[in-house]
């Protein structure tokens, strides 16, 4: 081989590794964080295979081989990524009406706790007006930021932390019920409850935000995966309405995230409309959905929108629903199997959770 071939070939077996791993059910953090940038592994791969078209001859079978396997790399990778294009189904319908009474806004932002443009978020909650709003990794700096919004927002929790794990609800409409848990480790906080709709029907809300995998944080994404997968675990989309929100630090398309829609039942509003990628704010070329709003088949969409830059590392996510029981005909949720189930379970032990209330 000349190095001209030898330099590809590197390149070719590099890109390979994001796809197997993905295979893998590791959870290491560097194994688990190849399922964030599948967009941008996917354009790395097709790059590599032209570089291999264009530097092959393709007078030995490995060259044939190892093409067919980058082939096959990005099927993989566009098929994960697919459904939240906006080519594909949409999993909720939208609304048509005007019943103000039966619907619900959420405004879910984690604002970074070092960022101190304060007037920058409370302008956003201003001109969005919310019904709910959820801030992330608030301090208690924060918490006096927004303490003006209050006059507005008669209902909240609040929970200032300075481990960029701080989060507080806000709420125009009724809140009824709100428990502050740690489900997994005794400094990542919770919140869980009911909100009552303008109708007076009583949703269940759970706002997480739970440790991700990386160097710096966990070795692994199991507390992480644990936390979502005992929500969704608790979840029982028969006992009435639910919403789930906030900022998951995974991606909609992992494993992980599609093991609780079908553990949870619920519905993610982003399949068929686009990717909505919310962190990282600040650089363009990397970004990936980690902010959420999940529900169930008795919700349709009213509005779903990427707000503008507030100075911190993610955007804000807002959503308007309408409740409407007769969506619940129209309307499929995901379902779990006995494979799906077995495999949450053994998420959820691993991570030896010891939940504990405030």
């Amino acid at each position: 081989m000349d190095w001209p071939e030898i330099l590809t070939l590197t390149f070719n077996l590099f890109m390979c590794i994001p796809t197997l791993a993905s295979l893998t059910k590791l959870d290491n953090w560097w194994v688990r964080g190849f399922d964030f940038p599948r967009v941008q592994i996917s354009a790395l791969i097709v790059v590599s295979i032209l570089l291999s078209l264009w530097v092959y001859n393709f007078e030995h079978d490995w060259h044939f081989v190892i093409t067919g396997v980058l082939i096959i790399c990005l099927i993989y990778q566009l098929v994960k990524i697919y459904p939240y294009t906006f080519i594909a189904p949409k999993q909720v319908v939208a609304y048509e009406g005007d019943d103000s009474k039966e619907h619900i806004s959420i405004l879910v932002s984690n604002v970074l706790t070092e960022n101190r443009a304060y007037k920058r978020f409370t302008d956003l909650v201003q001109d969005r007006n919310p019904d709910m709003f959820l801030t992330l990794e608030t301090d208690k700096k924060w918490e006096n930021a927004l303490a003006p919004l209050e006059k507005d927002y008669e209902y909240s929790a609040k929970i200032p932390l300075s481990n960029l794990y701080g989060m507080h609800l806000y709420s125009k409409l009724v809140l009824e019920d709100i428990e502050i848990k740690f489900l997994v480790k005794d400094d990542i906080p919770s919140i869980h409850g009911f909100v009552r709709l303008p109708n007076g029907k009583k949703v269940a809300i759970h706002c997480l935000h739970p440790r991700p995998p990386s160097p710096s944080e966990s070795d692994s994404s199991t507390e992480r995966d644990a936390e979502l997968l005992l929500v969704a675990r608790e979840i029982n989309v028969d006992d009435g309405p639910v919403l789930v929100f906030g900022d998951f630090n995974d991606v909609a398309w992992s494993r992980t995230a599609l093991l609780f829609q079908k553990i949870s039942g619920l519905l993610d509003p982003r399949r068929g409309r686009g990717f909505f990628n919310t962190y990282n704010a600040n650089y363009r070329l990397l970004r990936w959905p980690l902010d959420h709003v999940f529900h169930t088949k008795n919700f349709t969409l009213i509005e779903l929108a990427r707000c503008e830059h507030i100075g911190s590392d993610h955007f804000p996510m807002y959503i308007k629903l309408n409740y409407s029981e007769e969506a619940e005909e129209i309307q499929e949720a995901p379902k779990a199997d006995k494979e799906d189930k077995e495999f949450a379970d053994e998420k959820v032990e691993k991570a030896s959770p010891k939940e504990r209330s405030l």
